[in-house]
């Protein structure tokens, strides 16, 4: 796979290009803040996570797939199907390790302080779909690589995936107002931005809801799908109450969000305080 690299990058850039085209043509929603503010922000994470990844782990899944495969490690190695149905189980299986891991830094505080910069974002495109932490970034590399290493698919199987997944992130955080029955019919196959746009939603109950990226079929079997948003596509709150001040939108402010406040969601659902007792009356000695 001596073209892989540029496989993806080429896909990347497509996907992109095209998704911020549909978004001029046909929006869903107003925007909070201007395009090119956020994009310098969001692009540079992508950047500086890209960077920081291939240091800190410099294998990449689709060259651990073809080591695996010469070394007969992984369940897929010991079979021998056909190449569609080994490509087909691997993305199946990759995907659901993947909404799996979703859920888990939802779940666990300290890993939802890194996947927060996701949620932070006030408005939702394209650009979102692909901004995350550089150390959410390393931590979903390694998740990827032992499930690789445990599946043992064929080397185009994972890139395939890879593709897949890194479009659909695009895609379905798109500000694309796609019609009506459109969505109705591409939500049976695939998660579309008015599905996930719901995840961004600040009320927790919403937040905390429709985790898939490629397939929407994991979130209906395992009881986290909502359907739409209460407040509606156009008027429901996007991102974090603690990160609405414009100057976030900064690469600097980014990187070093997961180590400052601590990322409410809907200021109305946070827990109420637990009142302090009642001092003991003093008493005076004899």
């Amino acid at each position: 796979m001596d073209n892989e690299a540029w496989v993806r990058m080429g896909a990347f850039a497509g996907v992109l290009g095209l998704m911020m085209a549909l978004e001029a043509l046909r929006p869903r929603r107003a925007r909070l803040n201007a395009r090119a503010r956020r994009w310098v922000g969001n692009l540079g994470v992508v950047g500086v996570a890209t960077v920081l990844a291939r240091l800190a782990v410099p294998v990449v899944p689709v060259a651990l797939a073809a080591v695996a495969a010469e070394k007969g490690w992984g369940l897929l190695n010991q079979v021998h199907w056909p190449l569609w149905a080994e490509v087909l189980v691997a993305v199946l299986v990759l995907d659901l390790v993947v909404y799996l891991q979703h859920v888990l830094f939802h779940a666990v505080p300290t890993l939802w302080r890194l996947h927060r910069m996701h949620h932070a974002d006030t408005d939702i495109d394209a650009t979102t779909g692909i901004r995350f932490h550089p150390l959410e970034i390393i931590l979903s590399l390694g998740i990827k690589l032992a499930a690789v290493l445990a599946l043992g698919p064929a080397a185009v199987a994972v890139l395939v995936f890879e593709v897949l997944l890194n479009g659909s992130a695009m895609f379905n955080h798109a500000n694309v107002a796609l019609p009506r029955r459109m969505d109705a019919v591409l939500r049976l196959l695939v998660v579309t931005p008015d599905m996930h746009r719901v995840h961004h939603s600040w009320h927790r109950d919403e937040t905390d809801r429709n985790f898939g990226f490629c397939f929407p079929w994991w979130d209906r079997l395992l009881g986290t799908y909502r359907a739409q948003p209460r407040d509606g596509h156009e008027g429901m709150t996007i991102g974090l109450a603690d990160f609405r001040d414009p100057r976030e939108l900064s690469l600097w402010r980014l990187l070093t969000q997961p180590f400052r406040s601590p990322g409410r969601i809907n200021p109305s659902e946070a827990p109420e305080p637990v009142p302090a007792k009642p001092e003991a009356p003093a008493t005076s000695r004899p």
